[in-house]
C-alpha cells in the first residue's frame, strides 16, 4: 500500500453506473447464477466448497468448458458463499439455499450492488494471493497440514505485496501527472515495488527479482480481470521459450506491451479506495466537500491538484447561489496560520469561477488586510469601476502570500521559480522591501527565493532579506 500520506483524490463515476458494471462482471454474474441455481439437491463439502461430483453441473449451467471449468465454477461458487449470495443451511449435512445478498442484485440500491460486489473482490484478491492448487497439494505434510517453506511462499509476505501493487496502480491511475486511463506497463508496476528510488542502473539481482514479480503479477491480474477490478493484456507467451522461461525486463519502450500492461477500470478504482479506506487511509474523491462549509472546501482542495481543485469547487458551488458563496469563501479564507495562504489561493481560483454575481462581496473586503489585495485583483481583472490603487505594503504583502501560497500548492516548481525570477527582475530594491513585511511566511517565502533563483548574487540578497526577516520576527 502507499505510505500514510493523504492520496490524491479519485474522480468516481456514478454509483448506479459502477453498479451496472459490477452485475456485468463475469465473475460476479457466474456467482449470481450459482445462487440462483443452489437448491436442496446441491452439497457442499466442510469448507463451503461444492462437492466435486457438483462440480461439471455446475461449469455446464455457466457455459464453461475445457480443463479449467471446474476451477472457474469453484471460484464462482466461493465468490457466491463468501458475498453471501448463498447461505449454507446444514454445514454437517452440507445443504445450501439462496442467500438474502442475491436479492439485493435485483432489489437493491447500487450501493447495495457495489457491497456484494466488494465482498466478491475480496475473495479474488485473497486466491490471486494464494500458489497454484497443485504446488498446495504437493506441500501437504503427514499430518494434512500445508508446508509453507517447502513453497518458498510467505502468506502475509505475498498479500503485502499484492496490496502495495494494487496501492500503486491506484497512485498512478488517480495522479492528475499519471497515466489516468492509459494502461501501465507490468514491468514498470512490478519495479515500482522492488527497484529502491535512490538506485541508479538496477543490478542483475535486482532486474531478476523484477523478472520473478512480473510473472507472479501476471498470473494475478489475470485472475482480477473477471471481477472487473482491471483490463488486462497478459504477458506474451512467445517470449517465453518453455515453462520454465521468465522473460527478461525488457530494455527498450518498442516492446514494453508484450511484457503486460493493466488499466484499473472506473469499477477497480472504486474498490480499491474502498480498500484503502478501510485499512485506514485517508483517500478522498472528489464531490465529498460539496455539502460542506467554504471552510472545509478550501482546507480540503488545499492538498488537490489543479484540476481536482477545480473540479470539487465547481460542485460545491453548483449547489449553492452565487453571492452568498462568495461572501463564504472570503470569509474561510481569512487566517494567519500556515494555511491560510494557500486557503486564500483556492478561494480566489473559486471566486473567479462566480463571475460578476461575485463583486459586492469583493467590494466589501477592500480594506480586509488579508483580502484586500485579492479583492483588487479580481476586480480589475473583470475591469470594474473604482478600484482604489493599493498601497505598496499592500502589494508586497500579495506578493508575499501568493509565493507562500504557491510554495504549499507545488514546492519548488518551474512555475515558481519564474515567478520568483520575473519578481526580482521586476523590482530591484525587491529584497530591501520585502523583509519588512509583516506576514507569517516572509521569512519562509524569502529563503525559498534564495533556494530557486538562478542568479548567485541574487539568491544571496534573498537569503540576508530572509535572515533580517526572522531575526525581526524573533526567531
Amino acid at each position: 500500500m502507499p505510505d500514510s500520506s493523504p492520496l490524491p483524490p479519485v474522480r468516481l463515476h456514478p454509483e448506479a453506473e459502477l453498479a451496472r458494471a459490477a452485475l456485468s462482471t463475469p465473475l460476479l454474474s457466474r456467482a449470481a447464477r450459482l445462487a440462483r441455481w443452489a437448491g436442496p439437491d446441491t452439497r457442499v463439502d466442510a469448507g463451503g466448497e461444492l462437492i466435486e461430483e457438483q462440480l461439471p453441473a455446475a461449469a455446464e449451467l455457466l457455459g464453461l468448458s475445457g480443463d479449467d471449468a471446474a476451477a472457474y465454477a469453484g471460484e464462482a461458487w466461493r465468490v457466491a458463499v463468501d458475498a453471501g449470495l448463498v447461505e449454507i443451511v446444514d454445514e454437517e449435512a452440507g445443504t445450501v439455499r439462496p442467500g438474502e445478498e442475491l436479492k439485493l442484485l435485483t432489489g437493491g440500491s447500487p450501493a447495495d450492488v457495489l457491497a456484494v460486489w466488494l465482498a466478491a473482490l475480496e475473495t479474488v484478491v485473497a486466491d490471486a494471493g494464494v500458489p497454484d492448487l497443485d504446488d498446495l497439494v504437493d506441500a501437504l505434510d503427514d499430518g494434512g497440514e500445508i508446508d509453507f517453506s517447502s513453497l518458498d511462499w510467505d502468506p502475509e509476505a505475498e498479500a503485502d505485496f499484492l496490496d502495495g501493487v494494487l496501492g500503486n496502480l491506484y497512485l498512478l491511475t488517480v495522479s492528475e501527472d499519471g497515466p489516468g486511463e492509459s494502461p501501465v506497463p507490468l514491468p514498470a508496476l512490478a519495479a515500482s515495488m522492488i527497484v529502491p528510488d535512490d538506485m541508479g542502473e538496477p543490478t542483475d539481482d535486482v532486474l531478476e527479482q523484477v523478472s520473478d514479480a512480473m510473472m507472479r503479477l501476471d498470473d494475478q491480474f489475470r485472475m482480477l480481470e473477471p471481477v472487473g477490478l482491471v483490463v488486462y493484456q497478459p504477458v506474451d507467451e512467445a517470449l517465453m521459450a518453455d515453462a520454465d522461461d521468465e522473460p527478461a525486463v525488457p530494455v527498450d519502450d518498442t516492446d514494453v506491451s508484450r511484457y503486460g500492461m493493466v488499466r484499473l477500470t472506473p469499477l477497480g478504482a472504486y474498490g480499491l479506495r474502498a480498500r484503502l479506506l478501510e485499512a485506514g487511509f485517508e483517500a478522498p474523491a472528489v464531490g465529498e466537500l460539496a455539502d460542506k462549509g467554504a471552510d472545509a472546501l478550501l482546507d480540503g482542495t488545499a492538498r488537490f491538484g489543479r484540476a481536482a481543485a477545480q473540479a470539487e469547487t465547481e460542485q460545491w458551488l453548483a449547489r449553492r447561489e452565487p453571492s452568498p458563496a462568495a461572501g463564504e469563501l472570503l470569509a474561510a479564507a481569512r487566517g494567519t496560520d500556515a494555511g491560510a495562504p494557500l486557503r486564500r489561493l483556492r478561494c480566489q481560483q473559486a471566486l473567479s469561477l462566480i463571475g460578476a454575481e461575485a463583486e459586492p462581496a469583493l467590494r466589501e473586503v477592500l480594506d480586509d488586510p488579508e483580502l484586500g489585495g485579492l479583492a483588487r485583483v479580481w476586480l480589475s481583472e473583470r475591469g470594474a469601476a473604482g478600484v482604489p490603487a493599493p498601497s505598496e505594503e499592500l502589494v508586497f504583502w500579495l506578493t508575499i502570500d501568493t509565493v507562500a501560497a504557491q510554495l504549499a500548492a507545488e514546492g519548488n516548481s518551474e512555475e515558481l521559480q519564474a515567478l520568483v525570477e520575473g519578481l526580482a527582475a521586476q523590482h530591484g530594491g525587491f529584497f530591501s522591501t520585502a523583509w519588512r513585511v509583516e506576514h507569517p511566511a516572509t521569512a519562509d517565502v524569502l529563503e525559498a527565493m534564495g533556494r530557486l533563483h538562478p542568479d548567485k548574487k541574487v539568491a544571496k540578497e534573498a537569503r540576508k532579506a530572509a535572515f533580517k526577516a526572522r531575526s525581526q520576527q524573533g526567531g
